[in-house]
């Protein structure tokens, strides 16, 4: 596996930070499959306890194809995160190029309140090394 750089977006008190690894033995040029781990830290900065309800991404591939992934929870969990506290995940993504980018939003509860909001994950790059050169 190969680390690319990380990616950091903050919504209101809550921090995510997205690393994406280049995973070279599970992806095949030839077959035109292009496989990426990506390792998640969710950080809550606040003073009451948040729950991540359920994900909304999209992944967007280098020809401009799009692909909407919706689903409850991340890995099978809807995690809540303490105050001063975080969680942290890893999935992974596979896309028919050798570039592209995921994004999306987390759709969050404060259990206590029940006050929903969403939080930004940003923005990050899918570059393999069978790719001429980072585009993103």
């Amino acid at each position: 596996m190969t680390a690319l750089p990380a990616f950091t977006a903050q919504t209101g008190d809550v921090t995510v930070n997205v690393r994406p690894f280049w995973v070279d033995e599970h992806s095949d040029p030839e077959e035109h499959r292009y496989v990426w781990l990506y390792h998640v830290l969710i950080e809550n900065r606040g003073k009451e306890s948040i729950q991540l309800l359920s994900r909304s991404w999209t992944i967007t591939d280098e020809r401009g194809g799009q692909e909407k992934v919706h689903g409850e929870g991340v890995v099978g969990e809807q995690p809540v995160i303490a105050p001063e506290s975080s969680y942290q995940y890893t999935s992974g993504a596979e896309l028919k190029t050798p570039s592209g980018f995921m994004e999306g939003l987390y759709h969050m509860i404060a259990p206590a309140s029940g006050y929903r909001f969403d939080v930004t994950v940003p923005v990050f790059s899918l570059d393999s090394p069978h790719h001429m050169g980072m585009t993103h």
